[in-house]
């Protein structure tokens, strides 16, 4: 791995007598994106916020762009961009005035900002609201818009948290097409999601939190090859339920698992299986690839989680 642009080393949190993060450490280069992934009360957004200089940690370091959190944050957080998980742009300002007054907190010139504000908005692709307030804009538009005043300082490291929660199949594409454009120039992005889709479409590594421990580490496909068996068969419809206790299927199959009404077949061969299965007449099935879902819920487990 290039230098580290950022680094975490050995960071831990507890409020009261919950451990929220422990021992958690990562490194993001120049040009990467790190995604971090886990289920509610994984401790993603603590983590975040310690990086961010927001949290104290009770032990452990931050370093950034050679400098160190909380002591530098200042300086640190002048070459950061950030994109919380809930929007705060200023409702009573147009588009275009929410990045002027947003570049005026960095220090910029009111001439540098005003030259600004149009290339960031057609990044944004939006131009054509550069004077409409965000109340009339769509969620999409608004995270674009976020993700512009984010970018109004030229930021070398963004820090994204859930950037596209709540967005519709193509405000997720659109934005998941802007921010490949921005590792494309060579920013650096530390990004929490729980959409697998999205952490496998965007980072070079992921970090998976479970119970405030990092768990996994790695690129998205060597963990796949690394945690799973390459084929998945899923089969639902009348009598799938039956089927994981079957001792007929159990050998055909490294690990057989059930979630609400269909079960899940993990395998190395997938075909004996299939034709086992084609003989149900009313079974339907579904054979792909094992991907970053399966990866996270065998790490994490099915069982929901509540959020805290």
């Amino acid at each position: 791995m290039p230098s580290a642009l950022f680094e975490a080393r050995h960071l831990c949190k507890r409020y009261g007598e919950q451990p929220v993060v422990q021992d958690v450490s990562f490194e993001i280069a120049p040009g990467e994106c790190l995604g971090v992934i886990g289920p509610n009360g994984a401790g993603k957004t603590t983590t975040l916020r310690m990086c961010l200089g927001l949290t104290v940690p009770d032990s452990g370091e931050v370093h950034a762009l050679g400098l160190r959190m909380p002591q530098d944050a200042n300086a640190i957080k002048a070459q950061l961009g950030v994109v919380s998980q809930f929007d705060s742009l200023d409702p009573d300002f147009s588009c275009a005035e929410n990045l002027l007054v947003y570049a005026r907190y960095f220090g910029i010139a009111a001439h540098e900002a005003r030259a600004r504000v149009p290339r960031l908005l057609e990044f944004a692709a939006l131009s054509h609201k550069a004077d409409a307030k965000p109340g009339e804009l769509s969620g999409g538009m608004r995270r674009r818009l976020s993700l512009a005043r984010a970018l109004v300082n030229d930021p070398r490291l963004l820090l994204l948290d859930e950037p596209t929660t709540g967005l519709d199949p193509q405000a997720r594409h659109l934005m998941w097409e802007r921010l490949q454009l921005l590792l494309q120039q060579g920013k650096s992005i530390l990004l929490t999601t729980h959409f697998m889709d999205e952490a496998e479409r965007l980072c070079s590594r992921l970090l998976v939190l479970d119970h405030g421990r990092k768990i996994a580490e790695g690129a998205p496909r060597a963990l796949i090859a690394q945690y799973l068996e390459p084929d998945v068969v899923e089969a639902y419809g009348a009598g799938a339920l039956a089927l994981a206790g079957d001792p007929s299927l159990q050998p055909l199959a490294a690990r057989i698992e059930q979630s609400g009404e269909t079960v899940f077949f993990y395998t190395h061969e997938a075909l004996p299986l299939l034709q086992a299965l084609g003989a149900r007449a009313q079974l339907r099935t579904l054979h792909r690839p094992a991907n970053l879902e399966d990866l996270f819920l065998k790490l994490t487990g099915r069982q929901i989680r509540e959020d805290g």
